[in-house]
């Protein structure tokens, strides 16, 4: 069982919030929701019923036909487990709740009976189209379950390296040439294995990258199957498979007709809105006025997408359909990939942003008389300042930063910060942070911090 952050926001609902609110784990599929659920009802209750709907008996099942009489059920709910529930230190964990809508409906009555704690997991986008007929819960504390970040990775893999992280990060000095290329590296492994539990225990137990790959591309699968499942035209699918090439090709939007080959329908909307709610993708706003709150000047026309897992996203990049292309992953964590990859560390960081529960925002703008049109890559609201954090990306090229420059001098009465993440040591041009890519989710984690 890996060490998750989840499980202390689970603690503090149960302190602050479980009297009132049943925890609802959200998150994509295979990133450990259900893992999590477990090990807290075993570590924190002193029993607990653990349902899981994707694989339930039919006996089982029927105790669930009727709620209305709660004495009742919980008698018979106990008797087909063979657990006994003590009130005030139980929870029933509902697994997979998405699978059957009239037990997530009783949650109401359930919190409001306060005899017990309860759990809920599920897949969003299935939660959300199985809900004809039923009245939503708003007894529901929702917990973001995300992909295992780099700190957790650290944890997974036994080594006090992201400690050293946040030393530097405090020091704000130079590592030295070779520190920086070395934690650089350690950064890259994390990049190419991705924070799936599934493939970050085959990193762990030391398999190859294409047994990794393996598992990666196994989940990419499962995502795949999911979307078919809601949409049969397989546009969906073809929105999610087009991430990685419009990133690559340097587009200052995402375009839905490029990714599906189609005129832009009305339905593509709801597609778009339907792989967002998967969790499976991480979408980032135009702001188009950085001056005020970027949530209130977002544009819904453009955006830009990114996967929640920058290890599936590398899998995709390489698109290896025989087996991993092992030579590939090796030139990865030798930094010799000779295309640009400035968008694979974009998507690294957008990753870190998500992580750190913030939404991801971007500002593109084209100055009076030019034809070029500029674009800083990530905005974040320094809440602490009232101001906010301008973010540029950069695999190699760090000299050239035209586009944050520029934005720092049109937006200079609302900007706290300015940073070019890339893969130099730590630096300044004037204002221009410069910092590495394996600081930022010490960086990012601490921005609007008092």
């Amino acid at each position: 069982m890996f060490k998750r952050k989840a499980y202390e926001k689970l603690l503090r609902w149960k302190r602050d919030y479980s009297n009132g609110y049943a925890a609802l784990l959200e998150g994509p599929r295979r990133v450990g929701k259900s893992t999590i659920a477990k090990h807290f009802a075993e570590e924190e209750y002193d029993s607990s019923i653990i349902i899981d709907f994707a694989n339930i008996t039919s006996d089982m099942l029927a105790v669930f036909d009727d709620v209305a009489n709660l004495d009742l059920f919980f008698l018979r709910l106990q008797a087909q487990t063979g657990i006994t529930l003590i009130p005030g230190k139980s929870v029933i964990v509902f697994d997979e709740v998405q699978l059957v809508p009239k037990v997530r409906q009783a949650i109401k009555y359930f919190v409001a009976d306060g005899r017990y704690d309860y759990i809920e997991t599920g897949s969003l986008i299935s939660i959300k189209k199985n809900v004809k007929g039923i009245v939503i819960p708003s007894e529901e504390h929702r917990i973001a379950i995300h992909p295992m970040d780099y700190e957790e990775f650290c944890w997974a893999c036994d080594n006090g390296r992201f400690g050293v992280l946040e030393q530097l990060a405090a020091l704000g000095q130079p590592a030295g040439n070779a520190t920086n290329r070395s934690l650089m590296r350690d950064f890259r492994i994390y990049m190419a294995v991705g924070g799936m539990p599934q493939a970050v225990e085959a990193y762990r137990r030391g398999e190859n990258f294409e047994a990794i790959d393996r598992v990666k591309r196994e989940i990419i699968e499962l995502y795949k199957a999911d979307f078919k499942k809601i949409d049969a035209s397989g546009r969906t699918s073809a929105i999610f498979d087009a991430i990685p090439a419009q990133l690559a090709a340097k587009k200052n939007q995402f375009r839905i007709s490029a990714a599906t080959g189609k005129r832009l329908t009305t339905k593509d909307e709801e597609r778009l809105f339907d792989l967002i709610d998967s969790k499976t993708v991480l979408p980032c706003y135009n702001t188009t006025n950085p001056g005020v709150a970027l949530s209130q000047t977002k544009d819904f026309g453009s955006y830009k997408l990114y996967l929640a897992d920058t290890g599936l996203f590398v899998t995709m990049m390489f698109n290896s359909e025989d087996g991993a292309n092992v030579d590939l992953y090796q030139r990865l964590l030798g930094d010799s990939l000779s295309a640009d990859l400035g968008y694979l560390y974009e998507n690294a960081v957008a990753q870190i942003i998500a992580s750190c529960g913030r939404d991801l925002y971007f500002h593109s703008w084209r100055p009076k008389g030019k034809t070029h049109a500029y674009e800083v890559d990530f905005l974040l609201a320094d809440k602490v300042k009232a101001k906010i954090v301008a973010i540029e990306v950069k695999s190699s090229g760090a000299n050239s930063h035209k586009s944050i420059d520029e934005f720092a001098v049109k937006y200079s009465n609302v900007i706290s910060r300015c940073i070019l993440f890339s893969q130099k040591d730590v630096s300044r041009r004037g204002a221009l942070e410069m910092e590495p890519l394996y600081l930022a989710p010490v960086i990012i984690g601490g921005i609007g911090r008092s």
